[in-house]
């Protein structure tokens, strides 16, 4: 499916198709059409989106109505391309992404580190998590801001997918991170991640549903967690996060679009958490919420 849009719209629907199907057979690339070299990026973006097979051409326009609406929905275009290696061609057009002293690259993109970088080089493959999505930047600006306050001793990444928010905790803390995921495939992924960024002795992800798993039970109290998942599962984790954190325990949340959020933080003030800080990037927002928390910050964009 290929559709020329604007820059906001192509970010939010690659965002909606790579959060919707199974990332072993789809991939979704937002990226500008003809680069505008002034930096001010006003040229029009095209959403390409690679399908295994072939698709339910009703169901995808349906989706991307929602996000876009049916004018998006009815301009995208559907067809078929020669066999290719659709993942690698999909991250081959990722430019680096900063958030903060954060930068999130390629292998193609390593000439674009600099000196005082926390660099963290992805190869995302099935794995969610290649800095490019606004949840992910979300956590790591989150993140960083929660560095500039305190050292936490026990750190737990759930649902690590491509193990970036653990690669960047450890690279920021040197110190061990607890880390897991429902799925094999993006603990096998987290795993070879963090053996290319050398923290393989501080990061050593395991399979869980959530945090029931003997080695992060062990690991608790933890002062902070990172959860960058979808809303559900969210509210789901709430008690088991309670029970796991220390008290004044930052917990970021993430992976949620601005709907989602009442619901998730109606569900952590039930355990007796409030909201700190709360951060919006491309329509997706990231949660700061703490055992003992002041006034909520303005929204960030």
């Amino acid at each position: 499916m290929r559709l020329s849009c604007d820059q906001a719209t192509a970010r939010m629907i690659a965002d909606v198709i790579v959060e919707t199907f199974d990332p072993a057979t789809t991939a979704a690339a937002a990226f500008e059409e003809r680069p505008d070299t002034s930096g001010w990026n006003n040229g029009p973006w095209i959403i390409e989106v690679y399908f295994g097979s072939a698709p339910d051409e009703t169901n995808v326009r349906t989706l991307v109505a929602a996000v876009a609406g049916d004018a998006a929905a009815r301009a995208a275009v559907f067809g078929e391309v020669r066999e290719r290696d659709w993942v690698a061609a999909s991250l081959e057009g990722l430019a680096p992404v900063r958030a903060g002293r954060f930068l999130i690259h390629g292998a193609h993109g390593r000439r674009a580190v600099k000196a005082n970088d926390l660099a963290i080089e992805i190869e995302a493959a099935l794995a969610f998590g290649t800095g490019h999505h606004g949840s992910t930047r979300g956590c790591l600006l989150m993140l960083e801001s929660v560095a500039r306050r305190r050292r936490p001793a026990a750190i737990l990444d759930i649902g690590t997918g491509s193990g970036i928010l653990a690669i960047a905790a450890a690279k920021l803390f040197k110190q061990p991170i607890r880390a897991g995921d429902i799925d094999f495939v993006s603990v096998r992924t987290a795993t070879a991640n963090a053996k290319r960024n050398s923290v393989a002795g501080f990061v050593r992800p395991v399979v869980a549903k959530g945090a029931a798993h003997p080695l992060l039970l062990k690991g608790a109290p933890y002062d902070l967690v990172l959860a960058n998942i979808l809303a559900r599962p969210l509210r789901d984790l709430a008690p088991q996060i309670a029970r796991l954190t220390a008290p004044r325990a930052d917990i970021i949340l993430s992976g949620l679009l601005v709907r989602d959020v009442p619901g998730v933080i109606s569900a952590y003030r039930a355990q007796g958490m409030t909201l700190s800080r709360r951060l919006e990037i491309d329509g997706w927002v990231t949660l700061l919420v703490q055992r003992h928390g002041g006034e909520v910050k303005a929204l960030e964009r």
